[in-house]
This record gives structure tokens, C-alpha cells and sequence, in this order.
């Protein structure tokens, strides 16, 4: 007989293993999905031109609004917008331009610094608010008591009470606000703590703070980003308007909302300075409003689910 009829094959066991399909990234998806869009693609240029403008303009500015140069000079003050002065100058002959600029910096830190230590304390509260009976019945009371009184009153003893100032300011509009994300928080928890797969890791002995973490968060991404996309306007149009009341930023301190209030009594006679801030104002708020709707949307799985 012939030795060489018959050949081995080599089998690979790891092939059997192997999934014929495409390579998955989430967050690849999740981009792809955003920048399908051109609405969110308009609204991100333009929130990001704002930013930009924001944070380079006032380094070559120097603009100090302790400072008026042309406070004598009566030829400066109240010139229109021209090639000169873009958006022209101020009862005190300092250019608008440089205060808008110098006052969108300070009124984006503000909301930036605020939405993230809202989102951060909220979310971690309200995971553990979901899942914890004790922890509930306290924290329902709470909320209870502090979504009964306005916030905006709150906000403006804070303010009082401690001084203006940019972190003054920031904690008054973030000793109540965290409470509402917490809440917003604990009611998506609630709608998935039962899922079988959470039922089976407590049964396992899992400890809930690894459930939490590993099986409930990554379900609330898109939550969390829609709260995010929510707030970050809200908190700029609530500077905008504690600063119009009186009792935003301290003296010497520009925000939109201190530009606004200060040229609120122009706003007949040089109607720019009024209504210029409060553009941009809008412009920012609603261009990253839609801009975190439509990446909290990009964010659900079941939006780019084939």
C-alpha cells in the first residue's frame, strides 16, 4: 500500500470561533451618525466659531472693563458698527467688539465648569438613588423640598450671601441644580434596574456599585448627553439672567449677561450695544443645544442599529 494516499489536515480550533462579520466601534458609529447630519454639522461651526472667538480674541484684546481709555474722549463714544469698529463702541468709548468677546469667555466657564460638576454629582446620586430602597426614601424628601422652592431665589441668596465672583456664581447655580439631574437620573435607572441581566448579577452576589458602574451606565450614555445638551445653554441663559437682575458677576467682571444689563438703557437710542450681546447670547445657546441633541440622538444605539 502507498503510504501518501491519505493526508492530515490541520484544523485551526480558533477559527471555529471566529464571527464573519464587520468590525463594530461604538463610538465610530456614533460619529458617523453625527456628521450625517448637516444640521449638526451648520450648528457645530457655528458654536464653535463662538468658542474660538471666545478664547483667542480676549488674548490679544487685553480688554478690562475696570479700564475706560476714551472715558474723555467724547468722539469715540456711541460709534455704530463699521470696518473700524466692528460692533462698535460703548457709552464709555470702549469697543463692543472686545467686550462681547471677553464676556462670552467668562459666561462659557461659567456653564462649562457648572454643567460638569452638575452632570458629575447628578449622575453618580442618581445611579445609586435608583437602585437603593433607603437611599430613595431619603433622598425623595430632599427633592421634594428643594424643587418647591424656586431657584432662581436660591440662586440669588447664594450670590448675596457669598459675593460676586465667577466661583461664587457657579456654586449658587449648582447647590440645587445637581438635584434635578439626580432625579432625571434615577428615573432611567428605575425603568432598567429589573432587566434580566441586572436581576442575574444580584443573584450572583454582584455588589451593586459594579452593576451600577458596568451593566447600568453604559446604558445611559445618551441620557447623560441629552442632560448635558440641556444644560450647558440653560446654565448660559441663567447667567444671562441673574446678571440682567443685579446679581450675576461681581464689579469689574464682563459676562453677556453684565453686558446686556449695562445697555439695557441704550436700547432705543444705540440699539446695538443691546442687542448685540444678546445675540451672540442666543446664537450659543441654541447652536449647542442642537448640537448635544443631535450627538445625544448619534449616542443611542438604537439609532445606528442595523
Amino acid at each position: 500500500m502507498e503510504d501518501n494516499r491519505f493526508t492530515f489536515v490541520q484544523v485551526d480550533d480558533s477559527l471555529s470561533e471566529h464571527i464573519a462579520a464587520p468590525k463594530y466601534s461604538y463610538w465610530g458609529s456614533v460619529f458617523r451618525k453625527f456628521f450625517s447630519s448637516k444640521v449638526a454639522i451648520a450648528m457645530l461651526v457655528i458654536s464653535g466659531f463662538v468658542v474660538l472667538m471666545s478664547i483667542v480674541q480676549p488674548m490679544f484684546s487685553n480688554y478690562d472693563p475696570m479700564i475706560a481709555p476714551n472715558v474723555n474722549n467724547h468722539s469715540m463714544w456711541f460709534i455704530g458698527p463699521s470696518l473700524e469698529y466692528l460692533f462698535g463702541t460703548d457709552n464709555i468709548g470702549n469697543s463692543l467688539f472686545d467686550a462681547v468677546w471677553s464676556g462670552t469667555r467668562n459666561s462659557l466657564f461659567i456653564s462649562i465648569v457648572a454643567t460638569i460638576i452638575t452632570t458629575t454629582i447628578g449622575t453618580i446620586v442618581g445611579l445609586f438613588w435608583g437602585f437603593s430602597k433607603r437611599f430613595d426614601a431619603i433622598m425623595i424628601e430632599i427633592y421634594n423640598i428643594i424643587a418647591n422652592i424656586p431657584t432662581t431665589l436660591i440662586a440669588m441668596i447664594m450670590v448675596y450671601a457669598l459675593g460676586g465672583g465667577i466661583w461664587q456664581l457657579i456654586f449658587a447655580v449648582c447647590v440645587t441644580s445637581w438635584v434635578g439631574t439626580a432625579y432625571f437620573i434615577r428615573v432611567q435607572v428605575m425603568i432598567i434596574r429589573d432587566r434580566e441581566y441586572n436581576m442575574a448579577s444580584r443573584c450572583l452576589g454582584t455588589p451593586i456599585t459594579k452593576i451600577v458602574f458596568n451593566n447600568v451606565l453604559p446604558y445611559l450614555i445618551s441620557v447623560i448627553m441629552t442632560s448635558v445638551s440641556r444644560d450647558v445653554p440653560a446654565f448660559i441663559s441663567y447667567e444671562v439672567f441673574l446678571s440682567y437682575l443685579g446679581v450675576g458677576l461681581g464689579y469689574g467682571k464682563a459676562s453677556l449677561g453684565k453686558l446686556i444689563s449695562n445697555y439695557s438703557p441704550y436700547m432705543t437710542s444705540s440699539p446695538y450695544l443691546f442687542w448685540i450681546p444678546l445675540s451672540i447670547s442666543a446664537i450659543l445657546s441654541v447652536s449647542l443645544y442642537i448640537v448635544g441633541q443631535k450627538l445625544a440622538d448619534a449616542s443611542d444605539p438604537k439609532t445606528h442599529m442595523n
